[in-house]
């Protein structure tokens, strides 16, 4: 770890944008992975901690409907003590640190500490917000002008600096933010200075994020809808003609997986993509690893076949763990692709073949049926009686295979290439999801997650908390395995991909709407 005696102190004021991760600038994300600490907000989503250094130090500073962690004055000068102390800071701020994000008195307070600083803006919640909620805030015919407007102004005010007579007799858009506990005030203040009881307002909670909530009505009767319906912060407070155009133009909260939330259980390194297929379509996504791929506990007989692999006949492949472990232990032994030239190659389907595309290598078979009978039935056709086959293998395999094979006159080899090993534990919050049943469907992609899940929860507190659950099994044995568990199985796709798992789950939640 460097010297931070020798590291000049910096900080990089970051506009984290209104909540959905993937609106921060590449800038802030650059920013924020060269801090040794971050200071991050209540509205700065949590999921863009992962792109901070692991061993950066992590502060929370959030503010919460006048609860405060921390008071401003405390949030200045715990920036000025670590950058003092040699730190680059990230001091991570929802929507944008200059738009009613008090990030000019940090940077005052930097200043007078004689401390550099940068601003990075961000997408601030009133124009992100309103663009996920299908209201663009002007629009040819309707209005060309727009204003941000504090819903919460300052306690040691005596007199408001808003001008309500401006804001109510302009045809304007107005965003008030952070509105909610005084909209009743605001809405009769509009009304008092001559804006329409009819005008439109739209109230929008968690803007885009996957549990974004939108409540519209007029200036006469928003505050008691939000009031009957429980409608709380944090949200923003759109007012203007432009909000009925909500309807036609709404596009985040239409698609077809929105509303649910869904559990993936594959492993850390495997569930981003699955997890972004889901999110794509509108769905609020945990990922909660049942399984860790790790390496075997030797590798003696996956380099024992790799060193006479001009012996064998065929290669089978049944998943990208056996890929990646597979050619990482063939590189490790000074080999490559070419020590392959001498087998043709079956993988069990289409993602196992594309991870084999990297190395140049098209696979000869690929069967209709993405599972281990598949692979043996493919075989049928083939010829392999006194064949010499290497089947590299995940430590809990099932038998199929070089059983199948070996009936079929095959000789095969099946080191072992990697292990599937069971957490200790769930990640933080996930058990609360299920328990509070915030959860509305659980994914398990193979027998393992299936059983490492019912292992670590333990088979009765395992059947309780997926009690009413979705529960989608990528394929037949995934499904048995759930049901020789006791749970029952909604959601199986006819082809065991996750492509075909994600348009099972769609039409499922589709039908169930």
């Amino acid at each position: 770890m460097p010297d931070k005696s020798l590291k000049k102190p910096f900080v990089h004021l970051i506009g984290a944008g209104p909540g959905d991760p993937g609106l921060i600038t590449v800038k802030g994300r650059e920013s924020l992975g060269r801090a040794d600490v971050v200071i991050y907000d209540y509205l700065a989503n949590d999921d863009l901690l992962r792109f901070a250094r692991p061993d950066a130090e992590l502060i929370y500073a959030g503010k919460i409907g006048g609860h405060h962690n921390r008071e401003q004055w405390q949030i200045n000068a715990l920036l000025v003590e670590k950058a003092l102390a040699g730190n680059v800071v990230a001091r991570l701020k929802g929507g944008d640190s200059f738009v009613f994000g008090r990030g000019g008195e940090e940077c005052e307070a930097l200043v007078a500490a004689g401390i550099p600083f940068e601003i990075v803006p961000g997408v601030t919640a009133g124009i992100g917000v309103t663009a996920y909620a299908g209201i663009p805030l002007t629009h040819r015919g309707v209005t060309t002008s727009v204003t941000f407007v504090t819903g919460h102004e300052g306690h040691d005010k005596e007199v408001s600096q808003i001008d309500w007579e401006g804001l109510s007799l302009g045809s304007g858009t107005v965003v008030f933010y952070m509105g909610i506990k005084n909209l009743p005030q605001i809405t009769a203040n509009l009304m008092a200075h001559g804006r329409p009881p009819e005008t439109p307002v739209a109230l929008i909670r968690w803007g885009t994020r996957p549990e974004q909530e939108v409540l519209t009505g007029t200036l006469a009767d928003i505050a008691e809808q939000a009031r009957r319906t429980g409608f709380r912060a944090p949200a923003i407070t759109v007012v203007g003609e432009v909000v009925r155009l909500r309807e036609k133009l709404r596009w985040f909260d239409n698609r077809p997986l929105f509303g649910t939330s869904i559990l993936v259980t594959r492993a850390a390194d495997q569930a981003g993509e699955f997890g972004a297929m889901l999110g794509a379509l509108g769905a609020r996504v945990l990922e909660c690893p049942t399984i860790a791929i790790v390496p075997p506990e030797s590798w003696d007989n996956l380099d024992a076949a790799i060193a006479s692999l001009d012996r064998f006949h065929w290669a089978v492949f049944t998943s990208v763990n056996a890929v990646r472990f597979f050619f990482e232990r063939l590189a490790a032994a000074g080999k490559d692709s070419r020590a392959l030239g001498n087998c043709r190659v079956c993988a069990v389907g289409p993602k196992t073949a594309a991870a084999l595309a990297p190395f140049g290598i098209r696979p000869d078979l690929i069967p209709a049926d993405y599972k281990g009978e598949g692979v043996v039935e493919v075989f049928r056709s083939e010829e392999i009686a006194g064949k010499r086959i290497i089947f590299p293998k995940g430590d809990r395999a099932r038998d199929v295979i070089p059983q199948g094979l070996a009936e079929l006159g095959g000789e095969v080899t099946a080191p072992v290439a990697y292990r599937n090993v069971t957490p200790d534990s769930l990640p933080a919050g996930v058990i609360a999801e299920l328990e509070e049943r915030r959860i509305t469907c659980v994914t398990f992609t193979s027998s393992s997650t299936v059983e490492n899940l019912a292992a670590i929860l333990g088979e009765n507190r395992f059947l309780h908390l997926l009690k009413g659950v979705t529960i989608a099994a990528i394929g037949p044995i995934t499904a048995r395995t759930c049901r020789e568990l006791g749970l029952e199985v909604h959601v199986e796709p006819s082809k065991y991909t996750l492509a075909a798992m994600t348009d099972a789950l769609v039409d499922f939640f589709s039908r169930s709407k």
